[in-house]
């Protein structure tokens, strides 16, 4: 078994026009469909509340509010996932509730000790 990271990603204009539980059962029932994968995963704050830490050529840090890169979309959530192969992985990504954008699945590697 493989653990993957499943990114949400949202249009936040287009879903503010739903009310927080149109946005929140959805998940709820994905959450009751495949708990036997899941591994963790949260919510995010919209993507003005973002700060962003780069290190700049001179060794110092420019630190800038929101996030690295403007899109349409923004990182809205995200869910660890475990599953046989990337095939399984892809299948529970099109059961995530993701009516405003789409999800990012990538294995998440092991690293040797």
């Amino acid at each position: 078994m493989a653990n993957y990271l499943m990114l949400i990603y949202r249009d936040e204009a287009a879903a503010e026009s739903m009310t927080g539980e149109e946005v929140s059962a959805p998940y709820r029932e994905f959450m009751e469909r495949r708990g036997d994968h899941l591994r963790g995963g949260a919510a995010l704050e919209p993507a003005g509340t973002a700060t962003s830490v780069r290190k700049r050529e001179g060794g110092d840090y420019a630190v800038t509010d929101g996030v690295f890169v403007e899109s349409k979309e923004a990182l809205g959530g995200y869910y660890v996932v475990e599953a046989e192969d990337l095939d399984e992985a892809l299948e529970i990504a099109k059961d995530i509730p993701a009516p405003f954008g789409g999800v990012e699945v990538r294995p998440i590697r092991v690293l040797s000790r």
